[in-house]
């Protein structure tokens, strides 16, 4: 797999995490093309998963953020509208845009854009012409439990 095919897996998959188990798949089990036991620092394709897994990080297609119970997972932008439009479904810091910066020492660090700092107008006014149930379909998500509607009509 190449930087290429691992953009064109998140854009078709649309959510995607980026290592972790969980309701979508994931890109390190993906390039390794089966179940990864332990982690993917240890396996003979870690090398290649971490090069992959930045060029997805680096990608302005893509939100980085910790959507999925917390962990790294991969959003890509014509779900943006959709994830707008269902913040409220979700933790404020789990919307927030992570972006690695490289410091003059050549250290990486993580910055946290907060949402909704990161979204675009153009996001914002597609996100309110969706209904709940539409964008919930969008995603391919299901709805966390306890998180009920807005407005119970809107889910058509």
């Amino acid at each position: 797999m190449n930087s290429a095919a691992a953009l064109s897996f998140v854009r078709r998959q649309g959510v995607v995490l980026e290592s972790a188990h969980g309701p979508v798949p994931n890109l390190a089990e993906t390039v390794v093309g089966a179940p990864i036991r332990g982690s993917w620092w240890g396996h003979a394709k870690g090398k290649e998963i971490f090069w992959l897994t930045r060029a997805v990080r680096n990608s302005n297609q893509v939100l980085v953020c910790r959507l999925l119970r917390g962990k790294i997972t991969y959003v890509h932008r014509r779900l943006w509208p959709a994830l707008v439009r269902l913040a409220h479904a979700f933790r404020r810091p789990d919307l927030a845009a992570l972006r690695e910066v490289h410091t003059a020492r050549g250290a990486h660090t993580l910055r946290l854009v907060p949402f909704p700092r990161w979204v675009q107008a153009p996001v914002k006014r597609r996100a309110r012409e969706l209904t709940e149930g539409k964008a919930w379909a969008a995603l391919g998500l299901e709805r966390p439990p306890g998180r009920r509607s807005v407005n119970s009509s809107d889910d058509r």
